[in-house]
C-alpha cells in the first residue's frame, strides 16, 4: 500500500484537522483525502476493502494515558484509584491489548469478552466482570480463570455463586441509586425503574447486602452504579456519590472499592463540547472523597471515550438517488449491519468523502446517507452535509470507534466488516472481514 508523507502540506481548508470528532492528528493530506494514523483512507479502502472499521490505535492510547495522568495530577497516591477499559464499547481483542499495555485493568460484560481480555493478557486480579443475567457457565469460567472481582447484580447471581464457589471470592453490589441523567432513555441505567442492580428503594439493596453477607465464600469489597452513558453534565456523578455514601453509612460502613461506573459521552458532531476526561476524572474523585474521606479505591470505567473518537467507517457509495423536490439517497455498501446506533437511538453522525475532502459542501442541499438493508429505517444519516456523491466514491462516518464493531450482525446476510489498526503510514488487519463462507460455516 503507498504511503502519505506525514510531513505533507495539509490542503488550506481542512475540516478534519483538529476535530473533535476524529483521532488526533486525522488531516486531508495534499492528494484531498482523508488520512489517518498516517495512511490515506483512499489507499487503506482499495487494500483492504469496504465497508471497513478504521481506527487509531495512538488515539487510544493518549486517551487511556489521559485517564491515568489525570488521577496522577491530582496527587491521587498509587493504588488509590483504578482505571478499568468497559470493554463492551469495542470488544477487540487488539484493543484490550492496547489497554492492557497502557496500564488498565478490564471490566466485561460477557463470557465472549472475559475470553478476548485473557487471550489479551489481562490477569484474574485485574478483570472485572459484570452483567444482569450471568450465567452459570460464565460465572464458572470467571471462577476458574481467577476473576478478582464480580459486579453482583441479582439474589439469582448470589444463588448461583454460592453454589458454585469453593474459594473466596471479591465482590461489589450494584446498586440503582435513582438518578436519570440528560441522556437517551435506551442508556439511562441508574433511575428505579432498571434490569440492573438493586434498587435503594423499600430496603431492596439492603436485603441484598445482608444476604451476599450471610454467604461465607462472598467478600463484599464495595459498591458499584453506573448511571448512564454519553453524558455531558458531571453533577449527576455528584449524587450518585451521595446516595451510595447513604447506603454505605448504614450497611457497608468502611468500603474498600466505590465504582461510578464510566458514561463521559464524546463528540459526535463538531459543536459538542463534552467534558474533558481531566474535568471527568476530577468530578469523580471529588464527589467520591467528599462522600466517603480518603478511604475507598475509585473505580473509574471509561468505554466509549476511550475509543468513540478513535475509530470510523468508511463505506463505498454504491447509488445516488435523487428525487426532484423531495431529497437525494446516497447508498453505501453497508448500514444498520455495522452501525445500529442511528436505529437504536436516533443518533446523529457526520459525513466526509474521504477521496473529496477538501470539497466544500453546498450550503442548503444536504444527502440522506442509506444502507444497503430490506429496511426503510436503514439511514445513516438523515442530512449530511456533503458535496454530491458519486458512485465509487469513499463515505466515512466519524465516531464509530464505540458500538459499531460491538453490535455489528449479519442482517440480509451481510458479512462483517474487519477491523483496521492506521499507525505512523501503515496499516494492518487486527479483526480480518468475514466471508460469505464464515456465514454457512456453523451449519449442520
Amino acid at each position: 500500500m503507498s504511503e502519505t508523507s506525514a510531513a505533507s502540506r495539509a490542503v488550506p481548508s481542512d475540516p478534519v484537522a483538529g476535530s473533535p470528532v476524529y483521532p488526533a492528528g486525522s488531516r486531508v493530506n495534499e492528494a484531498g483525502h482523508l488520512e489517518i494514523g498516517g495512511c490515506d483512507i483512499v489507499d487503506v479502502a482499495r487494500e483492504f476493502g469496504t465497508p471497513a472499521y478504521i481506527y487509531a490505535p495512538d488515539d487510544i492510547r493518549a486517551r487511556a494515558r489521559a485517564y491515568v495522568d489525570g488521577l496522577a495530577a491530582l496527587g491521587e497516591p498509587a493504588g488509590s484509584a483504578e482505571v478499568l477499559y468497559a470493554s463492551k464499547a469495542a470488544p477487540v481483542t487488539a484493543i484490550y491489548e492496547i489497554c492492557r499495555e497502557e496500564g488498565l485493568s478490564v471490566d466485561v460484560a460477557s463470557g465472549g469478552e472475559l475470553t478476548m481480555a485473557l487471550r489479551a493478557g489481562f490477569e484474574g486480579e485485574h478483570i472485572y466482570l459484570h452483567g444482569n443475567n450471568k450465567s452459570e457457565a460464565e460465572l464458572r469460567l470467571a471462577i476458574d480463570a481467577g476473576v478478582g472481582t464480580i459486579v453482583i447484580d441479582s439474589l439469582d447471581e448470589v444463588e448461583r455463586l454460592e453454589r458454585l464457589l469453593e474459594r473466596p471470592q471479591r465482590v461489589l453490589i450494584r446498586l440503582t441509586p435513582g438518578i436519570k441523567p440528560s441522556t437517551h432513555s435506551y442508556i439511562q441505567t441508574g433511575q428505579l425503574d432498571s434490569k440492573f442492580g438493586f434498587g435503594l428503594a423499600h430496603g431492596v439493596a439492603a436485603a441484598a447486602a445482608e444476604r451476599i453477607a450471610a454467604i461465607p465464600q462472598l467478600e463484599l469489597v464495595g459498591v458499584h452504579a453506573h448511571i448512564g452513558s454519553q453524558i455531558f453534565e458531571l453533577e449527576p456523578f455528584e449524587r450518585a456519590a451521595e446516595a451510595l455514601a447513604g447506603f454505605c453509612a448504614e450497611h457497608l460502613p468502611d468500603p474498600e472499592i466505590v465504582d461510578l461506573g464510566g458514561g463521559l459521552g464524546i463528540a459526535y458532531a463538531g459543536a459538542d463540547e463534552p467534558p474533558s476526561i481531566a474535568g471527568y476524572v476530577g468530578a469523580k474523585l471529588a464527589a467520591v472523597r467528599r462522600h466517603f474521606g480518603p478511604g475507598p479505591r475509585l473505580l473509574l470505567e471509561p468505554g466509549r471515550s476511550l475509543v468513540g473518537n478513535a475509530g470510523l467507517t468508511v463505506y463505498e457509495v454504491g447509488t445516488v438517488k435523487e428525487i426532484p423536490g423531495v431529497r437525494t439517497y446516497a447508498a453505501v455498501d453497508g448500514g444498520m449491519s455495522d452501525n445500529l446506533r442511528p436505529m437504536l437511538y436516533g443518533s446523529a453522525y457526520e459525513a466526509l468523502l474521504a477521496n473529496r475532502a477538501s470539497e466544500r459542501a453546498p450550503a442548503d442541499s444536504p444527502i440522506t446517507v442509506a444502507g444497503m438493508h430490506c429496511e426503510s429505517g436503514d439511514i445513516l444519516i438523515r442530512d449530511a452535509a456533503l458535496p454530491r456523491p458519486r458512485p465509487g466514491d469513499l463515505l466515512t462516518i466519524p465516531a464509530t470507534g464505540a458500538y459499531g464493531h460491538a453490535m455489528a450482525n449479519n442482517y440480509n446476510g451481510v458479512p462483517r466488516p474487519p477491523v483496521i489498526f492506521c499507525s505512523a503510514g501503515e496499516a494492518r488487519v487486527v479483526v480480518r472481514r468475514e466471508s460469505w463462507e464464515d456465514l454457512v460455516s456453523r451449519d449442520v
